[in-house]
């Protein structure tokens, strides 16, 4: 049988970067992982997971969850770092 650890770990995207996708969408981590994965290989698609994670941190920061603000910050520079191609200004 097939885990969701299984699915995640066929992406190109960690755990972290899965979870904000989630967030955002609000899906649960299965259908989070088809999404993030398939928005990764679109064109401009990188650069959409990166907004989610933006929004993601711009949402934490209006309810003053600096915590969860600062752990998607690190998930958002791990993302930058892996997926260079998601930078604005990227074409």
């Amino acid at each position: 049988m097939i885990t969701l650890d299984d699915i995640e770990d066929m992406t190109c995207l960690t755990r972290e970067e899965i979870a904000a996708v989630a967030e955002h969408e609000l899906l649960p981590a299965l259908n989070a992982s088809a999404l993030a994965e398939r928005m990764m290989h679109l064109h401009h698609g990188p650069q959409r997971v990166q907004e989610m994670i933006c929004d993601d941190i711009r949402a934490a920061l209006h309810r003053d969850d600096l915590d969860h603000a600062r752990e998607l910050f690190v998930v958002l520079n791990h993302f930058i770092e892996a997926h260079p191609e998601a930078a604005r200004g990227v074409s």
